[in-house]
């Protein structure tokens, strides 16, 4: 799950970005106003936005209007101080997804997290099944068959970005920002994609499944399920 976090709050925003990151492994971009948050959506894909209301340039009901204006399909989970109907019924109609009014703990953000992710991503499932394969979000236990899998954090993540676009051609590039974030703009190339995807394909048919992961030369990579 990949997270653009748009809050202008500072103390708070390092907190949910340092609870996302540490305990549930989650990539987590920040942006403390618009203009940025509206940058970042234009060069990254994000699975979910958690949007302030109150920003310093402008309304985070607006950022979401934006948002929805691009046909971005991601989850927003609204976090507001504001705890009136009017504020809720605004942010619900103009397409966000869950409304968290401050203060909140920690936990609830991320059992929110998950339940969208599910309702959005696995049909409403805990489990998302895929022939032999079987991958459960919340604990990131991947098994084939009955034999669980261990992946790293980056090839747990690409195998449910291949899962997610299955029978799509995705670019090296669109992979690497999935991966790597923000942080794709320094590195002096996108090899590690090549690293990353050799270890995964090479666990999974370790494990007794099948090869899946086919490359499209010149272009990229497609999760071919027949």
């Amino acid at each position: 799950m990949r997270i653009l976090l748009v809050e202008d709050e500072n103390e708070l925003a390092r907190s949910i970005v340092t609870y996302l990151r540490k305990n549930e492994k989650i990539d987590c971009d920040t942006a403390e106003n618009m203009d940025r948050a509206i940058e970042l959506t234009d060069l990254y894909d994000y699975d979910c936005f958690l949007v302030d209301i109150g920003l310093p340039d402008g309304s985070g009901l607006d950022l979401i209007r934006i948002i929805k204006s691009k046909n971005n399909r991601a989850g927003i989970i609204i976090i507001s101080a504001r705890d009136s109907i009017d504020d809720r019924i605004s942010g619900l109609q103009i397409g966000a997804d869950d409304y968290l009014v401050k203060p909140f703990h920690l936990s609830e953000l991320n059992a929110r997290l998950y339940s969208l992710m599910r309702r959005m991503k696995f049909d409403g499932n805990s489990h998302f099944v895929m022939n032999e394969i079987t991958v459960d979000p919340q604990s990131r236990e991947v098994k084939i068959s009955d034999e669980t899998v261990d992946l790293t954090k980056s090839e747990y993540n690409l195998l449910l970005y291949f899962i997610t676009n299955k029978n799509q051609v995705v670019s090296k590039t669109s992979i690497a920002e999935h991966l790597a974030g923000e942080y794709v703009d320094i590195l002096d190339s996108l090899d590690f994609v090549y690293l990353h995807i050799k270890n995964l394909r090479k666990k999974l048919i370790a494990a007794g499944c099948n090869d899946y992961i086919k490359t499209v030369y010149g272009v990229g990579y497609k999760f071919l399920v027949e």
